[in-house]
């Protein structure tokens, strides 16, 4: 898994590749920290590129979510059965908001 950060305005997107199960987990929440220690007003997690998501996967994107607080909103992009389908069946969709597309997530962050 790799990951890799772009500043989109004020929108800080966190991008995703490879699969995420409890060997890599770690890793990506070591990135979502370095992401959220910068105190940015949004942040998207770009999960495009993923092709497995396992439930470390899932249970770091809500440890992200609390530890955003109210100072941070976090997003995530997900599309297909490896990645939107978990999240969907899981309920988290409910807890952040859930995009199709990273262009879909930065218009909606940006109004």
């Amino acid at each position: 898994m790799t990951t890799a950060v772009a500043v989109h305005d004020d929108v800080t997107v966190l991008s995703v590749v490879g699969e995420i199960d409890l060997a890599t987990a770690p890793a990506l929440e070591t990135a979502i920290e370095g992401v959220l220690a910068e105190t940015p007003r949004a942040v998207i997690i770009d999960l495009t590129g993923v092709g497995f998501l396992a439930s470390a996967g899932m249970a770091a994107l809500v440890a992200a979510h609390k530890r955003a607080g109210t100072a941070t909103t976090i997003a995530v992009v997900a599309e297909g059965p490896a990645t939107s389908r978990q999240l969907k069946m899981t309920a988290l969709d409910q807890v952040f908001a859930l995009y199709a597309t990273l262009d879909e997530a930065l218009a909606a962050l940006r109004s």
